[in-house]
């Protein structure tokens, strides 16, 4: 004879069971999938990050589309940092804690990137900084779970310095954006073609904060300044503002000009026909490089997209492969392992392949130096060479010193 308390646990038993077979079938989902978190500031630098995300969906489609990680497919939750440093910790541990993701990627800026790196430290999360060039990033404030990407801003700068010091101009002006990464590029190209050329005079420093350049008074005072040639950090739209009023003013006439960046198609394009000309500059001539990664990406890119690639592109292309091959060779998402995986890390890129430095987890991807010209009304680059960023890279010892012990 059946009880009314054992026909009361009967029924409950019924209704549960669907919902445990849900949780249940949810539970096999996610271990069959790897969450990777990714944080970026997409409002604050479209330009850029566009092409980026467009990058990583790239490489998470190829490696899904070839069965994922030992059968685990990977999902990316990415969020925006809105550009600021405190917002990019509340994201991070909303994707940490909320959606639990095994490690993190991203980062544009100097400072997010700094914030992103001192979390991973702190929460013990493996980080790969993508994009954020400051030097502090595996250097002064390096640490055991944060790799870094992209050539940082003493590789790119010691880049230029060669074709600098060519120039043979001893009065040199600089105008660069009045943060991080500005600061640190600026420091280094003064003391590095010091070294190079002993006689060199700095006549001018002229800094703005981010985004919020006086095109017409910096370039006056640059003016007034009387330089042989300008070393430029500024990039986006204060570098638009500064060709345009550089140009209007004649500042460029006769003067040579060394910038970061501006080859990168992200932000010479939008110049147009008023594009530098004669500029030495660091970027991304994707048009005409004719090695076989190179013309392999840019021709899967334009099918899936329907566009051109640009920097953001590559670096949100290698940096999920980065993360790929990662899990692959740690065989786990531990951050214990994942850090020690990296070391040495080999990862295909469309600029070559790459490898992480072990004693500074700064991967050896390198950037193309060239010259800006006009081709059909737009900016581009010509007589460029691809400089290894392995070759640029200062010595295990002087990293030593920088570095603190993992």
């Amino acid at each position: 004879m059946t009880t009314r308390a054992g026909s009361r646990l009967c029924l409950t038993v019924l209704m549960l069971a669907p919902l445990a077979a849900a949780l249940a079938s949810t539970g096999a989902v996610a271990a069959d999938t790897i969450k990777i978190g990714e944080i970026n500031s997409y409002k604050a630098q479209p330009a850029f990050l566009g092409p980026y995300k467009n990058g990583w969906n790239m490489a998470l489609d190829e490696v899904n589309a070839a069965g994922g990680i030992d059968g685990k497919k990977l999902e990316v939750i990415s969020r925006d940092d809105n550009g600021n440093p405190g917002d990019t910790v509340r994201v991070a541990q909303e994707l940490a804690t909320g959606e639990q993701v095994s490690l993190l990627f991203g980062g544009f800026l100097s400072n997010t990137g700094l914030a992103l790196a001192d979390y991973a430290k702190q929460r013990k999360i493996f980080f790969l900084a993508a994009e954020p060039l400051t030097d502090k990033i595996v250097w002064e404030d390096g640490n055991k779970y944060t790799y870094r990407l992209r050539p940082s801003t003493y590789m790119q700068v010691a880049m230029l310095v060669p074709e600098a010091a060519k120039l043979h101009k001893k009065r040199w002006a600089v105008v660069y954006p009045n943060y991080e990464y500005g600061q640190s590029a600026v420091a280094t190209f003064k003391r590095l073609l010091k070294a190079a050329q002993p006689d060199v005079e700095f006549v001018a420093d002229q800094a703005a904060p981010l985004g919020k350049l006086d095109a017409g008074a910096v370039t006056q005072a640059l003016a007034d300044a009387k330089p042989d040639a300008i070393f430029n950090v500024e990039f986006g739209a204060d570098l638009g503002k500064f060709v345009r009023e550089g140009n209007t003013r004649g500042l460029f006439k006769d003067r040579s000009v060394v910038s970061l960046l501006t080859g990168e198609p992200e932000y010479i394009d939008p110049l147009g026909a008023e594009a530098p000309v004669g500029w030495i500059v660091t970027g991304y001539p994707w048009y005409s490089i004719d090695t076989p990664a190179n013309k392999k990406f840019v021709a899967a890119y334009q099918a899936k997209y329907h566009d051109y690639p640009r920097v953001g592109s590559v670096v949100g292309y290698s940096a999920l492969m980065s993360i790929a091959n990662g899990l692959k060779k740690a065989k786990s998402t531990d951050s214990e392992k994942l850090s020690e995986a990296f070391k040495g890390l080999s990862v295909d890129t469309p600029f070559g392949p790459i490898s992480y430095r072990a004693q500074d987890h700064q991967s050896t991807m390198g950037a193309y130096v060239g010259t800006t010209a006009l081709k059909d009304g737009k900016g581009v680059m010509t007589s460029y060479r691809y400089v290894d960023g392995a070759s640029v890279q200062p010595s295990d010892a002087e990293v030593a010193k920088m570095r603190p012990a993992d």
